[in-house]
């Protein structure tokens, strides 16, 4: 199911429905996209995104080193992460939303030119090209793109991706996790990897 709405929210916005997820706590991720699913409602959103401000905030750290950056990155990180749910079905949410953290982190190092390496092929980053004035803002459309088209896989695809990629699941302990075998995994992640790249292909070229 494809969600149309689009809603841009302000920071004040992002921070009410971000104190209202407390009593929400022992409801699995799963319960609340269903939830937001059914009835459109951003605090369900907001109950998500509270829940992992702290991993979100790690991870902007752990690449930004610079506590004031990493807090405006978490706040880009969910008007991405809001604006990409109401347009897409989720069902990963925590490696999902990693991904989104991550991407925007690296772009944020890139623009500064604090980082020069390559982004590698477990970070499932797209090639560099030719580095235009403007370029940084296509590789971070890249990225969205990417994040976007993870979504449409099969739901085989996308788990096997998903562990592999993001959660840096070896072969073996994917394949105990999911009980499905060696081949199973490995065909899973390169059809995975392959359709990732028609996907993003086709979205650009509507």
């Amino acid at each position: 199911m494809e969600i149309k709405v689009c809603l841009h929210l302000t920071e004040k916005q992002i921070y009410y429905v971000l104190v209202k997820g407390n009593r929400y706590d022992t409801i699995s991720d799963a319960e609340l996209l269903k939830r937001f699913y059914a009835d459109g409602n951003n605090e369900w959103l907001g109950i998500l995104l509270e829940r992992y401000t702290m991993l979100l905030l790690g991870v902007s750290m752990k690449y930004l080193k610079n506590e004031e950056e990493a807090k405006d990155a978490v706040q880009q990180v969910f008007l991405k992460a809001i604006n990409e749910l109401h347009k897409y079905k989720v069902e990963y949410f925590k490696s999902w939303v990693y991904m989104i953290a991550k991407n925007h982190c690296l772009m944020q190092l890139r623009n500064k030119g604090r980082f020069s390496g390559e982004i590698d092929e477990r970070t499932m980053a797209v090639d560099d090209g030719h580095e235009a004035k403007n370029d940084h803002i296509e590789k971070d459309r890249a990225l969205t793109s990417m994040a976007a088209a993870l979504l449409q896989l099969n739901k085989e695809q996308q788990l096997c991706v998903t562990l592999f990629y993001l959660e840096k699941k070896s072969y073996q302990e994917i394949a105990q996790q999911t009980s499905y075998s060696l081949m199973q995994v490995k065909s899973h992640i390169q059809n995975g990897k392959r359709n990732l790249k028609i996907i993003m292909e086709r979205n650009e070229g509507n």
